[in-house]
């Protein structure tokens, strides 16, 4: 079967950036640049975007375009005879399942959020009203189904469609939207009486209240949110590489994602920091800070059914953007490893996915009472955590080793596929800093996530679970360390 192929380069562009673009972009960015210092937090973002994210994208998008294969297949047509680096494939298989499994329904939560924002339940209500509202749909078990199956439906309902009239067509259309969105939105929070403050604090360093906050935690939560923004890790950005010709370098490509997946960060501060200091609010109030402080300001203002509307539409859609992006990835890999058709894999991937996406829709009601992690806790959560503090650092890693590790693929390989084509070339002065730098950093990153997890707990608690993280982060890099068989055979010959 003929590999299909994106008919543009504003439609690659588009759907990668879609897919880096999600809902940690609108939703952790701010808060976290307001417990950071405002501009002193976004300067060591950006910093880390280049140093880290950068590298490790060109990587997986190298892997993908020089396979031409999904995230399974990708790692068998590159590796040599006899090595095991194929089963990181089916980590991502893992990583992407395990991601839909709670993501969808977040998706969920903002076009329920977006439809009584239509309907004008927020208009002119109270704190109370608002803030249990949000409890109100996670205890209703049907609400939460229902808005969770209608984005199954229409993620795989846009799949189904193919790649270019469906996908590329759809990821334009709601990447564009979103970007105006977002700029109608920012224009109107800058210009709010009050908003002057909020620009001086996100764009003005604030140094003292970095130190005031811990240097080394506000550089860790820059260092981390730069790594986990772009979704590299667990292949969704490796499947569109797939589909990407041969005529643009990859690093030039993935310097154009993350400067579009930035700018909606970055955008994302301008529309909810201004407003919170225009209402008195504290912009690092955390998680809440998108469905109880800011539908509290959309009821204090002006038109706020419209802006409240549009706000979680645009949230929408870059959940939307994302979800799609990792159903294609699931699909893609069904049709590579069994040699289905689209229409059977969409079938297949959107029956499991809507099957496996019940147990953290119900962990907020039917299953409340189960805390995987210990009390307070939900199945999302340690859904959450498996993905976001296991299999994308994990993955990542596995990337950057098999990419400049000669018992991988290698640097000569990954260089010349990451620079073919026209465009910015990945510079051969970095071998030194990805090859051991950038493995230390992720390894770091890792660790450090395990530790804030579960440092609250008791000694012993931590002890085992960091023992666990030592454990999978040892089994990469023996995998990495293997030899091909055929060099073994050669030798006894």
């Amino acid at each position: 079967m003929e590999r299909e192929k994106l008919k543009s380069r504003l439609g690659f562009i588009l759907l990668s950036a879609g897919c880096a673009i999600g809902i940690g972009n609108v939703w952790k960015f701010p808060y976290m640049a307001g417990q950071g210092g405002g501009g002193a937090f976004v300067l060591f973002y950006l910093l880390f975007l280049v140093i880290l994210g950068l590298p490790i994208m060109t990587m997986e998008f190298s892997v993908g375009r020089a396979s031409h294969k999904s995230p399974v297949r990708a790692y068998q047509a590159l590796e040599k005879p006899g090595q095991k680096w194929h089963i990181h494939g089916y980590f991502t298989l893992i990583g992407c399942y395990l991601l839909m499994m709670f993501y969808t329904m977040v998706g969920g939560w903002m076009l329920y959020y977006c439809w009584r924002s239509i309907r004008g339940d927020f208009v002119q209500a109270s704190t109370e009203m608002v803030t249990g509202a949000f409890n109100s749909m996670l205890g209703d078990a049907g609400t939460m189904v229902f808005w969770t199956l209608l984005v199954c439906v229409l993620g795989f309902a846009v799949c189904a469609m193919g790649l270019n009239n469906g996908i590329e067509k759809a990821s334009k259309f709601m990447m564009s939207a979103l970007l105006v969105i977002m700029l109608v939105l920012a224009i109107h929070s800058v210009t709010m009486e009050g908003a002057e403050a909020g620009l001086r604090f996100y764009l003005i360093p604030d140094f003292e209240k970095m130190v005031e906050n811990g240097i080394g935690n506000v550089v860790f939560g820059a260092l981390s949110q730069s790594f986990f923004t772009l979704s590299i890790g667990i292949g969704a950005m490796m499947i569109f590489g797939s589909y990407m010709p041969k005529n643009r370098t990859l690093a030039g490509e993935a310097i154009n994602i993350t400067i579009l997946d930035t700018s909606v960060a970055l955008m994302a501060g301008f529309i909810i920091i201004p407003a919170c200091f225009a209402f008195g609010i504290e912009p690092g109030a955390g998680p809440s800070l998108v469905f109880i402080t800011l539908p509290n300001i959309f009821a204090q203002i002006a038109g706020g059914r419209i802006w409240s509307a549009l706000f979680f539409l645009f949230l929408f859609f870059a959940a939307l953007t994302t979800i799609i992006a990792v159903f294609e990835n699931l699909i893609a890999i069904k049709i590579d490893l069994f040699g289905w058709s689209r229409k059977k894999s969409v079938i297949v991937c959107a029956a499991a996915i809507i099957i496996l996406s019940m147990p953290a829709v119900l962990g907020y009601n039917v299953l409340s009472g189960i805390a995987p992690l210990g009390e307070g806790t939900t199945i999302m959560d340690f859904e959450d955590f498996i993905v976001s503090n296991n299999l994308l650092p994990l993955g990542s890693l596995g990337y950057v080793l098999f990419c400049t590790r000669k018992n991988g693929w290698g640097w000569m390989n990954f260089q010349k596929e990451a620079n073919e084509g026209e465009g910015f070339h990945f510079p051969a002065g970095l071998k030194w800093y990805v090859s051991w730098c950038v493995p230390v950093i992720i390894m770091i990153i890792y660790l450090k996530g395990y530790y804030d997890m579960f440092k609250g707990g008791s000694t012993p608690r931590l002890v085992f679970w960091m023992a666990v993280a030592l454990c999978m982060l040892a089994y990469v890099i023996i995998s990495a360390a293997g030899k091909p068989r055929i060099r073994v055979k050669n030798r006894k010959g």
